[in-house]
């Protein structure tokens, strides 16, 4: 029978005006980044509905979903050697974390694909490990019918309680079948409508990342780039950790305006945008993670307190045979002045909303770049840089600091080209996907790729109160200090550092 909860709350004027509400393991909360609008003019302002994956209760009995994985494994002449050895043994340590409910299948693909182990239950853990440890290298590299060969698998036992989900390694090309980003984007996210997501591990700087981060992103999935085959274990294990994880699945944010409230676009997400309602869906959430829908909206002038929506949230907890519904409404006041306005403003949101126009704009730098236009990619990375870090100190938000240096890193790749510009190519694709999608706050990956567009560098933004360094470098590693204009660090009886006025 279908869990209905209603949770109406009006967002009047501070962060604490945000509604809250949960049912079971999902809670919604709803913000709006101005609470308080002008009533003599048109205002854009940020809708963010929020849904967080609850830990389940301490004393609760441990029941996790069963785990439906396809295994996908590039098998072409270019993964030989240590590549290939690393690949088979990562997939191996993600099946002995798997229990016996759960149903995996692995695939291996190089100019044709084959079905190494077919969906199977792991009753028989010793065989599957044993076919995989088999497995050599070959020809090229049909990536898309290894993918869509693992997705038939996992059909075979696809259900709703059942977590599904492809993992796909490769180092090279696809240059067998369908071979741009966008045939593949388009894959994913068909998929992803199926309620399978894609994690797709880029090895080497030999991959198209556009095309493995265009397949994770619109799954919903997750994206990694490993530049060394050591690293693969690591990243395997994380990733069977975040499936089972898994708390929801098949979730969707509908947001629904009132006549003169206009809803512009959703950012970082693929959304349908028909008039006045707008709906995002998202795939799976494990516990502890957020992901939100971030609605940008033009609301008109008026002296009245102004509805900017009513929202609905549906997801299915993994043991429903129906969805669960949380209903919300979302209102502002009216601000006597500008600087009303702003002086209630939400960080937080704009700070999010920061983060993902800054990645926007850094993708089309990236795009010029790959078309030849170095001096036009040039300006984009650095006005980016510039406005992240000016909004760093606006807003007391390391995060975009560090963000705005990923920009100036990213244009000195560019300048340089060749290994330099790919290497940090690569790692931008990594950190653009988990900002679209939410899924990398914890995962080392992601926080490694972070560091390398960092260069290493601490960053102390004013007014944040402390250093920020993700992740803390490695013995023997070089740490730079970044202290912005204006602001000075203290370290009781070492050292303090006060930059110049002006530069």
């Amino acid at each position: 029978m279908k869990t209905i909860l209603f949770a109406f709350h009006l967002c009047l004027g501070m962060l604490a005006a945000a509604s809250a509400a949960d049912s079971g393991r999902v809670q919604v909360r709803v913000d709006l980044a101005h609470p308080k609008l002008p009533s003599d003019k048109k205002h854009t302002t940020y809708l963010k509905v929020g849904l967080t994956g609850l830990e389940a209760p301490k004393d609760a009995k441990p029941n996790r979903p069963p785990a439906n994985v396809a295994i996908v494994l590039d098998r072409s002449g270019s993964m030989g050697g240590e590549k290939i050895v690393q690949a088979r043994e990562a997939a191996v340590a993600a099946i002995e974390r798997l229990g016996g409910d759960d149903i995996v299948s692995v695939i291996a693909f190089d100019t044709a694909v084959t079905t190494v182990v077919p969906a199977t239950k792991l009753s028989s853990r010793e065989e599957i490990i044993a076919a995989i440890r088999k497995i050599e290298v070959g020809g090229s590299t049909a990536l898309f019918a290894g993918v869509s060969k693992g997705a038939e698998e996992l059909r075979k036992f696809k259900s709703p309680q059942m977590v599904s989900r492809i993992v796909l390694l490769s180092d090279g090309q696809a240059n067998v079948g369908p071979q741009s980003a966008d045939e593949l984007g388009r894959y994913g996210l068909s998929l992803g409508k199926e309620g399978i997501s894609v994690t797709t591990i880029g090895l080497g700087l030999g991959y198209n990342e556009q095309l493995m981060a265009q397949l994770a992103q619109h799954s919903d999935g997750n994206h990694a780039f490993i530049k060394e085959p050591s690293e693969l274990a690591a990243v395997f294990t994380e990733e069977f950790g975040d499936i089972l994880s898994v708390v929801a699945q098949e979730l969707k944010v509908k947001v629904t305006c009132p006549e003169g409230v206009r809803p512009v676009r959703v950012l970082g997400r693929e959304a349908s945008i028909r008039g006045a309602v707008v709906e995002v869906m998202m795939n799976q959430l494990r516990a502890g993670q957020e992901k939100y829908a971030l609605l940008e909206i033009e609301a008109p002038a008026g002296t009245a307190d102004q509805l900017i929506g009513d929202i609905e949230v549906s997801y299915r907890e993994n043991n429903d045979t129906a969805p669960r519904l949380i209903a919300s409404r979302s209102t502002a006041t009216r601000a006597a002045n500008d600087a009303e306005v702003e002086k209630n403003a939400v960080a937080p949101i704009l700070v999010e909303v920061a983060k993902q126009i800054g990645v926007e704009r850094q993708m089309i730098a990236v795009k010029l770049s790959d078309e030849g236009k170095v001096k036009e990619a040039e300006k984009i990375f650095l006005d980016n840089a510039r406005t992240l870090r000016e909004q760093a100190q606006l807003w007391k938000a390391p995060d975009l600091y560090i963000q705005g240096n990923a920009n100036i890193t990213l244009n000195n790749g560019n300048n340089a080209r060749g290994a330099t510009w790919q290497t940090y190519r690569n790692a931008a694709q990594v950190t653009s996907n988990n900002l679209m999608t939410q899924n990398g706050a914890s995962n080392s990956n992601a926080m490694s790729n972070t560091m390398l567009l960092n260069n290493g560098q601490a960053v102390l933004v004013p007014g944040s109160g402390s250093l920020l360094n993700m992740p803390a470098p490695r013995p023997g590693d070089p740490l730079r200090l970044v202290v912005p204009q204006g602001s000075t660090l203290t370290v009781p009886g070492a050292v303090k550092i006060t930059p110049p006025a002006s530069r």
